[in-house]
């Protein structure tokens, strides 16, 4: 993507001194960057406007380069095509900053972190996800305290000047949680995103507070970014009572479709009769990539505890232990983007990237 593609201004706060660290802050769009137009509808701010509501910024010792795409826009509408535009961005400035901190809607911002998570594995460097539940031109907004403390935290080193949390996170309203752990778990509280089945990284209140053992460690050892190829043909197949074979059909015999999302009961399980395990076995054999998640918001998949989940089980159905929906559909996105081979896909599949899933 060309420099046509976004716009960039550079802020040095700490000037005169030097900064305590350079962040690269990329604006895509959503809500903490909305203002009202004449006609009373929210559009996406000039990135010069955002600033001027929040003066604590300044009070920061930081260089920050502020990288807005030139169409911000709505996480709705989020493709993976914009995936590695931030990819790109980041690939082409890095290399000057400590830290990078997103700004992005919150309906798909598990997805995109999910995705990051996953083609930037080994940057070594926080890439912290946040956004708002209310715009930042709204009195009472939490669009400043979310992005003032993710930039605390993309900033933050050890005594070693080492990042403290050199990953891909969501930061919002106090907590800070895996990227690729996250869902968004609210549309109307500013609590908008819960990790279920791991642990904060860290909490916010008078101080920040780290949990340094569930963080990834850092290694100085540094990935070259490349540009992924997500591939596109995924579905998602949710179990429910009453589900027809026409309706199961029309995801497993879709012959563009090759990764799919199996959304079942409880610990892994659905549905035993007939018709729905030969469904399975039938696009198992056509080298579908079906993982087993769970609809539970918390807990795992155990394939094979009882006995309606263990007819997926020998069927060659792929389980997705404790992984959300968000990251396992990026995650087959981003496998079958780059592995040919339906057996290697698999095992990448069961093996955790970048701390996923247990």
């Amino acid at each position: 993507m060309s420099e046509k593609g976004y716009k960039k201004l550079t802020l040095d706060i700490a000037s005169p001194n030097p900064p305590k660290a350079r962040i690269l802050l990329i604006y895509t769009g959503g809500t903490i960057g909305m203002g009202a137009s004449e006609s009373g509808k929210l559009v996406p701010y000039d990135f010069k406007k955002m600033l001027k509501h929040i003066h604590e910024i300044n009070t920061y010792d930081l260089q920050i380069t502020f990288i807005s795409l030139t169409q911000p826009i709505d996480s709705s509408d989020i493709d993976p095509i914009h995936w590695n535009h931030i990819i790109e961005i980041i690939s082409n400035y890095e290399g000057d900053h400590d830290g990078i901190v997103i700004l992005h809607g919150t309906d798909t911002m598990a997805y995109t972190a999910s995705a990051l998570s996953y083609a930037l594995n080994g940057l070594n460097k926080p890439v912290v996800f946040t956004g708002a539940q209310l715009p930042i031109t709204v009195p009472r907004t939490d669009a400043r305290e979310n992005l003032l403390t993710s930039l605390e935290i993309a900033s933050a080193k050890n005594e070693q000047g080492e990042p403290i949390v050199p990953e891909v996170s969501i930061f919002f309203n106090h907590s800070l949680v895996r990227g690729n752990r996250a869902q968004k778990m609210e549309s109307v509280k500013f609590n908008a995103f819960r990790s279920a089945n791991y642990p904060l990284l860290a909490e916010s209140g008078v101080s920040i507070r780290y949990n340094f053992p569930v963080i990834m460690p850092y290694s100085k050892d540094k990935i070259d970014i490349r540009i992924p190829k997500w591939y596109k043909g995924i579905a998602v197949l949710p179990i429910f009572p009453g589900i027809t074979q026409e309706a199961v059909l029309a995801v497993l015999d879709n012959p563009s479709i090759k990764g799919v999302v199996l959304e079942t009961y409880g610990s892994g399980n659905a549905q035993t009769v007939d018709w729905f395990t030969s469904c399975i076995k039938r696009a198992v054999q056509n080298e579908v990539l079906i993982i087993n998640v769970s609809q539970c918001v918390g807990g795992e998949v155990t394939q094979g505890m009882y006995a309606t989940s263990a007819h997926l089980e020998d069927a060659g159905v792929v389980s997705g232990s404790d992984i959300t929906v968000e990251a396992a559909i990026t995650k087959l996105m981003f496998v079958l983007g780059s592995e040919k081979s339906y057996k290697n896909a698999i095992r990448r599949m069961l093996t955790p990237i970048c701390g996923e899933l247990s």
